[in-house]
């Protein structure tokens, strides 16, 4: 059986696309390691399964699920770049009439809007402030804001180029407040409605831009300024997003692109099995 893949990126965080519209692929995580593994694979930050949402038993209003995995295999809950590469995906095989429809995901129901030349606007839904928290990086504290956009989030807002900060090791982080990890986020702020930022996902490491990292980074910015309400241009390695809040309502528009297709051969999906 020949499976078919794709090759994708929101602002430089990069995906394989597998179409499996029945839920039939086995997809473990030892699987989704080596897709992701830039030497022994294909290489990505996560794979984006593009499944029914029947297919996978999951109550939602639209017809596509996305099963997001991390590149360490894990579940995750959300990716705001996956979500617009995984709608501009639909968009263009025919999947989805477009240019608006509902995506289902482990977060919940998202409205997206696809555009002309590939920008996808995505409705991610609240981003809740729950708490404060501190990351540390080499040996340093940053005190930070917990948020959660679907999935968790501890955002930083540093006098600190953040260009200077060393990620190449895992920030620490505290364990008992995020059970489940966190993805971490430092942000300096560029001026009125500019932020730049740089991202550490859980299950993968340092990557070029987090969608819903820079929804969290809008939303920890407007907290500490005592709002919730505002918009922001947002500048990664991988390019620039903007974030857009409505009382804690959050939406995300940016560039979507596909970049290759082709097919795995079975001998090498089966022997990651």
């Amino acid at each position: 059986m020949a499976i078919e893949f794709l090759k994708g990126h929101g602002t430089q965080n990069d995906f394989v696309l597998l179409p499996d519209p029945d839920g039939r692929l086995d997809l473990t995580p030892g699987r989704v390691a080596a897709l992701c593994d830039r030497r022994r694979g294909l290489g990505a930050d996560g794979v984006l399964r593009v499944v029914r949402s029947t297919a996978l038993g999951q109550e939602s209003a639209g017809e596509w699920f996305m099963d997001y995995r991390n590149a360490d295999g894990s579940l995750a809950e959300m990716c705001g770049n996956g979500m617009r590469v995984f709608a501009r995906y639909l968009t263009e095989s025919g999947l989805a009439a477009g240019p608006e429809f509902v995506l289902g995901s482990r977060a919940g129901d998202k409205r997206v809007i696809v555009r002309p030349g590939g920008s996808v606007t995505v409705h991610m839904g609240p981003a809740s402030i729950t708490g404060a928290s501190v990351a540390i990086v080499d040996d340093r504290d940053f005190s930070g804001v917990a948020v959660d956009v679907g999935n968790p989030h501890l955002v930083s807002v540093v006098d600190d180029d953040v260009a200077e900060l060393n990620l190449c090791e895992e920030p620490r982080y505290d364990k008992d407040f995020f059970p489940e990890g966190v993805n971490l986020e430092f942000v300096n702020p560029l001026g009125a409605g500019a932020l730049r930022m740089r991202v550490y996902e859980r299950g993968v490491g340092e990557t070029r831009s987090c969608g819903t990292g820079t929804v969290a980074a809008v939303a920890a910015a407007l907290h500490l300024a005592g709002t919730d309400s505002g918009e922001s241009t947002v500048d990664i390695p991988g390019g620039r997003v903007t974030v857009s809040m409505e009382r804690g309502e959050a939406t995300l528009t940016g560039p979507a692109e596909l970049v290759a297709r082709g097919e795995l051969y079975d001998e090498w999906w089966d022997a990651q099995a």
